[in-house]
């Protein structure tokens, strides 16, 4: 049964590659306050949030593509109790460790180790999510946090992300606020198969508790 159920599950991710580009715009996200709006800039406040995260080796546009498969299968039945929970938006990519340590990270690498996640639904606690599957896929809590961010459309390059977060971290600087250290996050909100000028991409950068 399991084994029928992988096959199951497979083919239901192909399906939510493919879905049409308007199904990702009625999927839930993650709350948050608006602080400051310039064009297609914005500071905001984010509440707490439940990940499923899993970390994969490679580049910065192969990564997440392996983990997406790893945590769409989770989502679809992948899980103790073989349920399906709610895909949210959007899937996130940073690259905030090496070798185990906490490092300064302030722009993400062409290559390297990479953490990608998907929010869980807010109707869910950590006692009541299911635990996966795949042992390279954990649940975790993460607390709220304040953030500098870039929104831009296009094709998910490494050099238009470079691009961005370049413009972004002068963004932040000309507001006179102050990153925080942490390093950035690459947020995207739409399957691979949405036109590339109507994909919503977004950039994060995560603010000094006192800027």
């Amino acid at each position: 049964m399991k084994q029928r159920n992988r096959f199951v599950r497979a083919a239901v991710v192909i399906v939510l590659i493919a879905m049409p580009a308007t199904a990702s715009r009625a999927i839930e996200e993650p709350a948050y306050e608006v602080e400051r709006s310039e064009g297609r800039y914005e500071v905001r406040s984010y509440g707490p949030r439940i990940v499923a995260e899993t970390w994969v080796v490679g580049t910065q546009e192969d990564a997440g593509n392996t983990a997406f498969r790893r945590l769409a299968d989770y989502i679809f039945g992948g899980n103790a109790t073989e349920e399906s929970i709610a895909m949210t938006a959007p899937v996130t990519q940073e690259s905030p460790q090496v070798d185990g340590l906490e490092t300064e990270v302030t722009t993400m690498p062409v290559e390297g180790r990479y953490r990608v996640t998907f929010t869980m639904p807010g109707a869910y606690s950590m006692a009541t999510l299911p635990p996966p599957d795949d042992d390279r896929v954990v649940l975790r809590e993460e607390s709220g946090r304040r953030v500098a961010t870039i929104r831009y459309s296009g094709f998910w390059s490494t050099s238009r992300y470079q691009h961005y977060e370049k413009e972004l971290m002068e963004w932040i600087e000309a507001q006179n606020l102050e990153a925080s250290g942490a390093p950035p996050v690459w947020a995207r909100y739409d399957p691979p198969f949405m036109p590339w000028f109507l994909r919503r991409n977004e950039i994060h950068i995560e603010l000094a508790p006192n800027s």
